[in-house]
């Protein structure tokens, strides 16, 4: 008889020391900093508020995020994860809070905050019913969505090396362009030629120094650093008390639910990247900080938040496991809102550099995608289509982005996100597929037969001379039957025997 193991500790529960949970948290901030800022930026030029209120908003969006990721990672009793998830404010409800302040009557940013709030309720209300969904994720979906994830932030890293923003005159520049080529390298360098240390710091070493290259060629600015006020809490309900609109709350609600499907995503894309399990009590204390977070932001002027999927690429990266890792990066998120100074430092990093960073993070997304898609079996089932149909339909909205303009509201709004587009669609065809099983044929596609046809060498090796199939069953010379057992169920019979 054998004697039981301990239960090995979790990756994620590795506490790496101080000094490492700095630098690799740190790291992440910077990793995600353009993207929490940004959606505060695009709704606070669209509600024509002035500088120092968009500064404010700003403020927030970081105060709140790092709130978010402090619960999500470090958790309370029915909330949080407990995993490396960076949160911060979802890119997802941008187009609906600017078309909100844009309505005539809808109340600007207190009726954004109020939509935000009433939503992000009903979404935590509904969160059992997408905690029971695990078995719909097998690796079949979770490794579309994880691939579509990092296809789709290519763009984002393609503009980030450009410049960031479109309309600026060096947008797509050679300098620009060269800049982030050079970050580029140096991660690439810095992860061949370094220590076991600086490899796994090369995303910050190279974004340090091809900050500090872009300022000695002059395309950094920190001169507006020392410009407005060191220290500054977000104050409670400081653009009014929320306002609550039945349209702009319904509008929000899409928004929510797109927010949880991605979510959903996120949370099982990072327990397949560190090896860790993800059941459906750990993804509902997941969605239901996500929700609480979400419901909590408005009183300090920020919006919905969700797990940032560029973050989930730096883990792929670095292969930094550690939730407390991220938790000291939910810290500086909190140091950063309370003070906007260290903000605008972190702000001044050139947006070039960030996007030669980005190439490397976004496609090791993608690339744990196609590692988590290979462990799929695609013999004589319809598993390809779906991968194929679920990657396709996922990219429509990254290779067209006008392509939903025409349609509903409602529809447009779930659909413009590539992964929710891509995580939609997998779910749907793997339930038609492999689910509900009636009417499949038992004919392989011609999409299946254009397959490889592979066995394993220990299978052929057991056959003897005289052994035939007929009609599915393996019978033996003497036309007895041999049983033909499921791999689980072999391995489990070769476990017992061993034991013995």
């Amino acid at each position: 008889m054998t004697t039981p193991k301990a239960s090995p500790q979790r990756p994620e529960d590795e506490n790496l020391g101080v000094a490492a949970n700095m630098a690799y948290g740190l790291q992440h901030v910077l990793t995600m900093y353009g993207g929490i800022v940004a959606v505060p930026l695009i709704v606070g030029q669209a509600a024509g508020l002035s500088p120092a209120d968009i500064g404010l908003l700003i403020a927030a969006s970081l105060f709140a995020g790092g709130l978010a990721t402090l619960l999500q990672t470090l958790g309370l009793p029915f909330f949080g994860c407990q995993l490396p998830l960076v949160q911060g404010v979802s890119f997802a409800g941008v187009a609906t809070m600017v078309a909100i302040v844009g309505s005539d009557g809808a109340g600007g940013i207190p009726a954004i905050l109020g939509a935000v709030m009433a939503a992000s309720l009903i979404g935590l209300l509904i969160t059992p019913v997408f905690s029971r969904i695990t078995k719909f994720f097998p690796p079949l979906v979770t490794g579309i969505v994880i691939t579509t994830i990092g296809l789709t932030l290519m763009p984002v890293a393609a503009r980030w090396a450009m410049g960031g923003n479109s309309r600026a005159a060096d947008f797509g520049s050679m300098a620009n362009i060269g800049l982030a080529a050079l970050t580029l390298v140096l991660v690439l360098l810095l992860s061949k030629i370094g220590s076991a240390t600086i490899s796994r710091l090369s995303i910050l070493l190279a974004m340090v120094i091809g900050t500090v290259i872009a300022v000695f060629l002059g395309m950094a600015d920190f001169s507006g650093v020392a410009q407005g006020p060191m220290f500054g809490f977000p104050a409670p309900f400081h653009f009014g008390m929320p306002t609550f609109h039945v349209a702009a709350i319904i509008s929000m609600c899409i928004v929510v639910m797109v927010t949880l499907v991605e979510t959903s995503a996120d949370i099982l894309a990072v327990g397949e990247i560190i090896d860790t399990k993800v059941d459906s009590k750990r993804l509902g204390n997941g969605l239901r900080a996500d929700m609480l977070s979400s419901m909590f932001a408005p009183i300090f002027g920020s919006f919905t938040q969700s797990a940032f999927a560029q973050n989930v690429g730096l883990v792929a990266v670095t292969g930094v496991k550690s939730r407390f890792v991220v938790a000291t990066g939910g810290v500086f998120l909190v140091v950063l809102g309370l003070l906007p100074f260290m903000g605008r430092v972190i702000a001044a990093v050139p947006t070039s550099v960030l996007g030669g960073a980005g190439i490397v993070l976004f496609g090791t997304v993608a690339a744990s995608g196609i590692r988590t898609l290979s462990k799929v079996d695609y013999r004589n089932n319809m598993n390809l289509i779906i991968v194929a149909t679920s990657i396709g339909f996922g990219m429509i909205p990254i290779a067209a982005p006008n392509f939903y303009d025409h349609f509903p509201a409602w529809f447009a709004t779930i659909f413009h996100s590539g992964i929710s587009s891509s995580a939609i669609m997998a779910i749907l065809l793997n339930l038609a597929f492999n689910h509900f099983t009636a009417g499949n044929s038992d004919q392989q596609s011609v999409f299946v037969a254009g397959t490889e046809r592979s066995l394993c060498f220990h299978d052929v090796a057991a056959l003897r001379d005289g052994d035939y199939f007929r009609g599915g069953k393996l019978f033996d010379a003497e036309g007895k039957e041999i049983p033909v057992v499921a791999e689980v169920a072999r391995k489990s019979v070769k476990a017992e025997t061993t034991e013995v």
